[in-house]
């Protein structure tokens, strides 16, 4: 094409763009249609069949005009003749000449090429769905509904500024939680559309607002290039790709990230400036957003799986209300069996007590005077002596232990809703004492006062001659235990409660000193005093007069007792007989506490079991649990404790103080090993004692797992995960063995009870979901070494970062890019600094469980949960929700912190 044709369109001077065969583009030497020094514009152009687009005009120099980018149609199929005989003539010219640069830069390797360029090219359907998902810089997260809001905050904000908004108010006005991107984003705007100074009034907040929801990708790319492009020359140099990077590190909370943004703003030139320009374009970070997620990193389903969740997850509602109560019913039923049946049975032994009582003291004389009071009150002191004895039981943890692993009670008995229990009988507990209590003190004293002498005279044996005092039966040695039982109790539960045990109520401060965990720990020996007064209470007892061993509140509680008392005598004895040294002390971030301590011998467990810890430096009377961390095949025992309460914290300080002597360095974790540091002063003494059962120690019953955790809560399933790891190692190392007879391999040592145990699992699912970027840092060797040795894709690890925004924010958006880009090349994740790709914010749940249940149907699934509360709710819901509808049957296991 010569240059007269492109005059006829209005163009003087033209520049050619084109794509090169290896992805990148190319501008073709313009010299043949004009001179080096003459002016020029350079113009993008989209050319498909009968039409062009001008997508890029812009001043080479950068300079006065700057940058200028409009997506409008210049020639479109319907106009005149004429014009679409230019248009054919333009195409078939264009096409031609660009196919001859193309060639002619492709073979010219000799010479250093110009600068790539990329043609804006129509994009696939594919490519244009997801563009549309990407870059929106108002997401759910914000909580903004729409432009009414804005206005009203607008309002709101301003009533003191005369209807004007300052820069340090953008960010609250359009709801965007992260300010300094707030702040580059109005500037960017400000600049787009010429607006000077710190203040704009409504309707240039409105402009701002149209640009900032424009749904057109191309518009908001345009943006998000303008808030790096500072100074608005249509390039952007290194300096402006770190300060961006910086700018996203910062509002995703990323603070690895934003330490070493020099080295990924070097990596980022490095991919898209291959020859040293020194500048990047806007099309290079078109072409890099752009890029399709990895399929095993990023959440999504196939056209396949939609099709096949449609086919198994629908199930029809019956209008009939009966019908859907029974199959209500029978859900329940079958849900919850277990804790059915041992409910049913407590609830019918206390109706049974109580009744057999009631019957009594109807048939007695002091019916005659206290009437049906008294009835009432024996009643509910008898079910108050089993529910006394039974309370004990639940915490007997050696013996729940015991006979979860060693029995097969565990099929019919909910061993893992033993302190769930332990709360319903406090529950029974408290409702006996009030019904006992009242009854007593509101109506049989009263009562025996007012009785004349004749109705009282067959109560002298019991109380001796009448009285009119009121207080005369209070002071009496069974109203004295009555009332301090009554007392002790009171507190006992009052902070054993999780408003006062987790510090949840704004108290003021010396009110807030005496709560909290050790507050709830120590006043719960406050049960010592009650069993010892209930003791005295039961032989003192009104309206029963027996010999000692007649009376029946001892037999109650001799067995629960002994056994109490006998669990706790063990404990001292185990964690005193094996000294347990510490073998390593790590200060992680996220404020994490890592303690590696030597293994006793006789220590046998199970992954997702836990063990208690005493400091006597901190406590001597205080144990704290802890779930394991290390695998049963390894040769020491290993926790992590996150340092929240006074005990944690006064830990922490405790092996810091140990850690100082070494050389500082801000960069390295503050560390310390006894096995290669001989002047290291000596460790604080720690004692253990366990191990104790807890729900995740069943994994091996499923074949397939999918395993929650939750911050600190992925501490039993990184056990679970390197049991796996060990067995996969076993497995390939007897394989070894077999194909040669020559080898020096050494395993991890297997107690005498593992050799036994079959190992099923074939598939597991690790969901660890955590806001801190430095938490990944806890487990960072386990997450390599699964990618290093699960050759057979045995364990499925996912890492959310909620710090992070979801994918297609433009707040994470770089953030993505950086990710892929530093993935590819060095196999690292820049966020979880693992082998392991993160995913950004929370996991869509119902998707696992979509996922889960159409790769594995007619198959049981063990939901293994560790975290806060927050989340059982959900994860208990979709697991009854997709066993009842689908083949897949998920079995949820919780435990909380």
């Amino acid at each position: 094409m010569n240059r007269s044709e492109f005059q006829k369109l209005g163009f003087e001077n033209v520049r050619y763009y084109t794509e090169t065969p290896y992805g990148g583009q190319s501008s073709a030497s313009t010299s043949r249609y004009y001179g080096e020094d003459e002016p020029y514009v350079e113009i993008t152009l989209d050319i498909h069949e009968d039409s062009v687009s001008v997508y890029g005009m812009k001043s080479p120099d950068h300079r006065g005009a700057g940058s200028i980018y409009e997506d409008q149609s210049l020639l479109r199929q319907g106009r005149s003749g004429r014009s679409n005989s230019v248009l054919k003539r333009l195409a078939s010219s264009v096409s031609t000449e660009l196919k001859r640069v193309a060639s002619s830069v492709s073979s010219s390797s000799a010479r250093k090429p110009p600068r790539p360029q990329i043609a804006r090219l129509r994009r696939s359907k594919s490519r244009a769905e997801q563009a549309l998902k990407g870059l929106k810089f108002i997401t759910k997260t914000d909580g903004v509904t729409g432009w009414p809001e804005v206005e009203k905050r607008f309002y709101v904000i301003t009533m003191t500024t005369n209807g004007l908004l300052h820069r340090s108010k953008f960010g609250e006005c359009i709801g965007m939680k992260s300010t300094e991107f707030a702040l580059a984003l109005f500037d960017a705007l400000a600049r787009r559309e010429n607006v000077s100074g710190d203040l704009i009034n409504m309707n240039e907040l409105k402009e701002f607002w149209k640009q900032i929801t424009d749904q057109d990708f191309d518009s908001r790319l345009r943006t998000f290039f303008a808030m790096v492009d500072k100074d608005s020359d249509g390039r952007l140099n290194e300096a402006e790709v770190r300060e961006i990077i910086t700018l996203s590190a910062s509002a995703n909370e990323l603070d690895n990230i934003r330490r070493q943004a020099e080295e990924y703003a070097a990596l980022i030139m490095e991919e898209l400036d291959p020859y040293h320009y020194g500048y990047i374009m806007i099309e290079n970070l078109e072409i890099l957003l752009l890029q399709a997620p990895m399929p095993d990193v990023r959440d999504g389903e196939s056209k396949k799986l939609s099709k096949m969740l449609s086919q198994n997850l629908m199930v029809p509602q019956s209008r009939n209300l009966g019908a859907r109560f029974c199959r209500g019913m029978k859900y329940f039923l079958f849900d919850n069996w277990k804790r059915v049946w041992v409910m049913a049975l407590w609830i019918g032994a206390m109706a049974g007590l109580f009744t057999w009582k009631f019957m009594e003291y109807r048939k007695r004389s002091a019916y005659q005077v206290m009437g049906v009071c008294v009835c009432i009150a024996k009643g509910a002191a008898e079910t108050l002596k089993l529910n006394m004895a039974m309370i004990l039981l639940p915490v007997c943890r050696n013996t729940i232990t015991w006979l979860r692993t060693k029995t097969k009670l565990s099929a019919i008995v909910p061993f893992d809703d033993s302190l769930n229990f332990h709360k319903v009988i406090a529950i029974g507990i408290s409702i006996g004492v009030g019904i006992h209590a009242t009854s007593h003190l509101a109506c049989d004293f009263p009562r025996l006062i007012a009785a004349d002498e004749d109705e009282y005279k067959p109560m002298e044996m019991y109380f001796g001659p009448q009285t009119k005092r009121y207080l005369d039966f209070v002071q009496s040695v069974e109203g004295v235990t009555g009332i301090g039982m009554v007392i002790l109790m009171t507190i006992a539960f009052t902070l054993a409660t999780t408003w006062f045990r987790r510090n949840k109520l704004n108290l003021p401060g010396p009110l807030k000193k005496i709560t909290g965990f050790n507050a709830f720990w120590y006043s719960h020996h406050l049960f010592v005093i009650v069993y010892s007064l209930l003791v005295v209470h039961g032989f003192y007892v009104y309206l029963i007069i027996k010999p000692w061993y007649k009376k029946t509140t001892w037999m109650y509680l001799m067995v629960p007792v002994v056994l109490y008392l006998f669990e706790r005598l063990i404990r001292a004895f185990r964690s005193s007989v094996e000294a347990v040294s510490v073998l390593k002390v790590a200060v992680l971030p996220g404020n994490v506490l890592s303690l590696h301590l030597s293994r006793p011998t006789n220590f046998r467990y199970k992954s997702g079991q836990y063990m208690y810890l005493n400091c006597s430096a901190v406590s001597t009377l205080e144990w704290h649990p802890f779930s394991i961390t290390s695998a049963p095949g390894d040769d020491y025992l290993s926790v992590h404790i996150r340092v929240l309460g006074d005990w944690t914290k006064e830990l922490r300080s405790l092996f810091s103080e140990v850690c100082k002597p070494r050389p500082p360095d801000e960069n390295r974790l503050n560390r310390a090993d006894s096995r290669d540091w001989d002047n290291i002063p000596n460790f604080p003494r720690i004692l253990i004692d366990g191990p104790y059962g807890a729900p995740a120690q069943d994994y091996k019953k499923f074949e397939v797992l999918l395993l929650v955790g939750l911050g600190i809560g992925a501490t039993p399933m990184i056990s679970i995960v390197k049991d796996i790891i060990n067995h996969l190692k076993g497995v390939e190392e007897g394989s070894n063995r077999r194909q040669s007879p020559i080898h020096n391999m050494v395993t991890p040592p297997v107690s005498p009870s593992r050799k036994s145990e079959t190992f099923i699992t074939k598939r597991a699912y690790f969901y660890w979901v955590t806001r801190e970027q430095g938490s990944f840092d806890w487990f960072k060797n386990v997450m390599d070494e699964v990618t290093e040795t699960d050759r057979n894709k045995v364990i499925e690890l996912h890492n959310y970062c909620t710090s992070v925004y979801e994918e297609g924010d433009a707040r994470s958006a770089l953030i993505t890019m950086l990710q892929s880009l530093n993935h590819a090349k060095h196999g690292v994740d820049v966020v979880s600094g693992t082998r392991v790709m993160s995913h950004f914010a929370r996991p869509n749940w119902r998707s696992v469980f979509k996922r889960i249940a159409v790769n594995h149907p007619k198959t049981k699934v063990g939901v293994f949960y560790c975290g806060a509360a927050g989340l059982v709710k959900e994860l208990r819901h979709l697991s009854l929700d997709f066993s009842h509808k689908t083949s897949t049957k998920f079995t949820f296991h919780k435990e909380n912190f």
